[in-house]
């Protein structure tokens, strides 16, 4: 295996993904408005091609995350998936129209470049294809103790930053968790075809995982501002994935005084992460809000001006 269409697939799945996200909310503004949860919403919708066209192209991100997960490391696919935002800002500015400031395309530059930097210092190189299920023990079990801690945090707060970092923190580990059990279940299918596939419990394990880190994603994005939830779940995927890659595939990443300038490049892809939460089209692709309501805000109650 080399790293090469690895890398390939994976920019191919972080764009079908950036691709579905400003279809469908390009899909989203041309339905009526509605102030509780609305069960027509999806019918609208169906109608829509549009609509349909990003859920394609969400199929599509699924075989290529696949494909990337089952020609090269985990840790090499997973943090890619960083560049998934701004690649929705570009293609979102041609489709829905709308600017990207310059503090938006330094950001973009920020984090290409960190992104690049650390892993060129960190140099991850492919392991095994498939954990033993003694390995996976312990992980599922970190993961699952992680994300109910995180949620169970975020849940304790009101609407805001902290509680939208804590179900970023949660989603992140759900979408590493996810690519971990996707990556053994791609070597189900490479070694006995689709019956060992779809007899293997990661088959089922990374779907289940999937919806439950989308969910998880929603409550972050509905829970507070961008720019809390974004750079926990751009960081903590690339972070959480790598930590998978070693202690499940046996993969390996230089340590040493490389350590330093893969921080520098974790720091670069924090900056840019921040800078691109902040820009309007950013928040206008997401749904994110950008501040709580008065009434539920941190730590706060109403005040006389609420009631």
């Amino acid at each position: 295996m080399t790293t090469w269409p690895a890398v390939l697939f994976a920019l191919l799945a972080a764009a079908s993904n950036a691709l579905a996200t400003v279809l469908q909310r390009r899909a989203a503004r041309t339905v009526p408005l509605s102030a509780g949860l609305r069960l027509g919403l999806l019918v609208d919708l169906l109608h829509r091609a549009v609509w349909l066209g990003g859920m394609l192209a969400v199929v599509a991100a699924a075989c290529f995350q696949a494909l990337a997960l089952s020609q090269g490391a985990l840790s090499v696919v997973q943090p890619l998936f960083v560049l998934e935002l701004p690649l929705a800002l570009l293609i979102g500015r041609v489709l829905l129209g709308g600017r990207i400031p310059r503090s938006g395309w330094v950001g973009v530059a920020l984090l290409v470049v960190g992104l690049g930097s650390a892993l060129a210092a960190a140099a991850p190189t492919i392991g095994t294809t498939h954990a033993p299920f003694d390995r996976w023990v312990p992980a599922l079990a970190v993961c699952a103790a992680v994300i109910v801690t995180a949620v169970s945090a975020a849940l304790r707060r009101g609407a805001g930053g902290v509680r939208a970092a804590c179900f970023a923190g949660a989603t992140a580990v759900g979408y590493a968790l996810t690519a971990a059990m996707l990556k053994d279940a791609t070597h189900a299918w490479q070694t006995g075809g689709p019956a060992a596939f779809f007899s293997a419990w990661q088959t089922y394990g990374f779907a289940l995982t999937g919806v439950l880190a989308i969910f998880l994603l929603e409550n972050a994005m509905q829970s507070g501002p961008l720019t809390a939830s974004q750079p926990v779940l751009t960081l903590g995927d690339a972070l959480l994935s790598l930590s998978l890659g070693v202690t499940l595939f046996d993969e390996r990443v230089r340590t040493g005084w490389w350590l330093l300038p893969e921080a520098v490049g974790v720091a670069l892809v924090l900056w840019g992460a921040m800078l691109l939460s902040r820009v309007a089209l950013a928040r206008d692709l997401t749904g994110a809000q950008d501040e709580a309501p008065a009434t539920v805000r941190e730590g706060t109650g109403p005040g006389p001006a609420d009631i």
